[in-house]
């Protein structure tokens, strides 16, 4: 039985309807064997997170560019805890100024992507997180 593959949800929550960066990171991660769910445009933090747990996702990857980063991120870190779902790594991507990545951080991101950052890097931040928790034991 071969290894299993990694599963991650990408989301735009809000009201942001510019996805061709969210459609291009989704497709760079499946395109490198990961199994990639994409939930579509203006969905509530709510509903990423159910869709979350249902899918049994190992990540979560958020893209926003409407400036609402600070609330709807973080929002989404909350529907997740209370729903049991802490465990699933976070990550966000898009127009995030650098001064609004410490605090994302501490509400559990553990990287944002801002304009300029290669597919390949997140396909890589992707692969070292699942690796550094398969080696801890949780989620893989």
């Amino acid at each position: 039985m071969g290894e299993r593959k990694i599963r991650i949800l990408i989301a735009k929550p809000g009201l942001d309807g510019h996805d061709r960066g969210a459609k291009y990171i989704a497709r760079a991660l499946r395109d490198a064997g990961m199994e990639v769910v994409y939930t579509g445009i203006r969905q509530t933090p709510e509903a990423i997170a159910a869709a979350a747990v249902q899918e049994d996702v190992d990540f979560v990857g958020l893209s926003l560019l409407s400036g609402a980063h600070n609330h709807l991120f973080p929002e989404v870190a909350r529907q997740l805890s209370a729903r049991g779902a802490s465990d699933i790594i976070l990550f966000g991507g898009g127009v995030i100024p650098d001064e609004d990545i410490p605090g994302l951080k501490t509400a559990g991101f553990r990287a944002i992507f801002t304009p300029g950052a290669s597919a390949s890097e997140v396909v890589e931040f992707v692969e070292k997180e699942f690796e550094a928790g398969a080696t801890a034991g949780t989620r893989a």
